[in-house]
């Protein structure tokens, strides 16, 4: 760990500020722009039409998140990956502030709470990940890495509308070496047992990877570990810096996609399903153990034959998996909070997303709060219908749950 900030990287990060105001429009490229503001309601019909001509002519590589501005902890700056985003986020153009600290970011433009959400949404905010815990994360993993949290991208369904909704704004942490450490403890503890950890339980870690590193670090740490095993799931397809890594068979990519219905309705900023599915496939030729969740599973009129087309689709656009590839779904029903209900209608007030409690079941979840779930007879059907395809389709993969 180096030194902390000293006065004179203060008065660079305020001449940043004013710098990257007079630069911003200039370091954001003009696509991002559309597809980051394709949410707002008064210009919603013409922004999707800029957003379909954007996921045409635009590369996977290119899909990322390209923040309006940068908030720094100060203590993050003591280390040298705060430093080199600092440096980036300067080379950029873009206004830099600091704040005491990165749970609570002040003064976001925007005159209504939506207003602020989507401003959020368009910051980052680089700190220092405190504590030595990590949560649970069953079904996916044994344990959540705190790699990073928040997602640039606007999915009107979105279960971090329940917990981030205050705080939608997206965080990455530089004391990878610490937070890796006490993965390391965990695994320790557990041994001869694998103990497997999901890096995306709160974010999506590739969106920002070309800010965070984060992955990169993950993966070739992971790769030298003995009992330990790294996972995460994205809904971006920028993965070509990760293709080349020593990876050792340790970590699994998975991909999370859905029919085109609930792309097209309901999954804004993030990259088309098809540029997914053929990263897809360059996980795969390059030896990743590979996964697709299918999340999450919505019932409206046609979705089996949709759901059926998208498995299909999935089975077309891969090559021939191998044994280490490991192939593997997971299959999870759209569920709500009362508080992302709230969230998700103050935001997206012209979703059509269905959340009629009337019509679904009270559960209680694994973190103390409860949600509407699909009905008894529904999940059912839905448990019949993606076990038998995937059988058909699938009959090297494994299943791993349906929720």
């Amino acid at each position: 760990m180096e030194s902390s900030i000293n006065s004179s990287t203060e008065t660079q990060a305020k001449t940043g500020i004013e710098t990257g105001a007079r630069t911003k429009a200039k370091a954001v490229p003009e696509a991002q722009a559309e597809t980051e503001t394709e949410v707002d309601a008064e210009v919603e019909a013409e922004a999707e039409a800029r957003t379909t001509a954007v996921a045409e002519t635009r590369t996977a590589a290119t899909f990322v998140f390209n923040p309006s501005r940068v908030y720094f902890e100060p203590r993050a700056l003591e280390y040298p990956l705060g430093k080199k985003i600092y440096e980036q986020a300067l080379s950029a153009g873009l206004p830099i502030l600091m704040a005491g600290s990165h749970n609570r970011i002040t003064g976001l433009p925007g005159s209504t709470p939506r207003r602020r959400f989507l401003e959020a949404k368009r910051t980052l905010v680089v700190g220092v990940r405190r504590g030595t815990t990590f949560q649970t994360s069953r079904p996916s993993a044994d344990y959540a890495l705190p790699l990073a949290t928040g997602c640039p991208g606007h999915c009107h369904y979105c279960y971090l509308n329940t917990n981030l909704s205050t705080r939608p704004y997206v965080r990455i942490y530089v004391n990878l070496a610490e937070i890796l450490d006490i993965a390391d403890r965990y695994a320790r503890e557990r041994a001869p047992r694998l103990t497997y950890f999901d890096g995306s339980c709160t974010s999506d870690p590739v969106a920002v990877e070309h800010w965070s590193h984060a992955l990169r670090t993950a993966i070739e740490h992971f790769a030298r570990s003995e009992f330990g095993r790294f996972r995460f799931v994205t809904k971006f397809a920028a993965v070509d810096p990760l293709l080349g890594l020593a990876h050792n068979g340790h970590t699994r990519i998975r991909f999370s996609v859905n029919t085109r219905t609930v792309a097209r309705q309901f999954e804004k900023a993030v990259p088309p399903v098809s540029a997914r599915l053929d990263a897809a496939a360059r996980v795969a030729l390059a030896g990743y153990p590979l996964g697709f969740h299918i999340s999450p599973v919505i019932i409206y009129d046609g979705w089996k034959k949709e759901y059926a087309d998208l498995l299909e689709k999935i089975r077309a656009r891969l090559p021939r998996t191998t044994p280490e590839n490991d192939l593997r779904f997971e299959i999870v029903a759209h569920r709500f909070t009362p508080r992302a209900k709230q969230t998700i209608l103050e935001v997206y007030p012209t979703t059509a997303l269905e959340m009629n409690e009337s019509q679904r079941k009270w559960k209680w979840g694994q973190f103390g709060y409860g949600k509407y779930v699909y009905g008894g007879e529904t999940y059912k059907e839905i448990t019949r219908f993606f076990t038998e395809h995937l059988r058909r389709l699938f009959p090297e993969a494994t299943l791993d749950y349906i929720v």
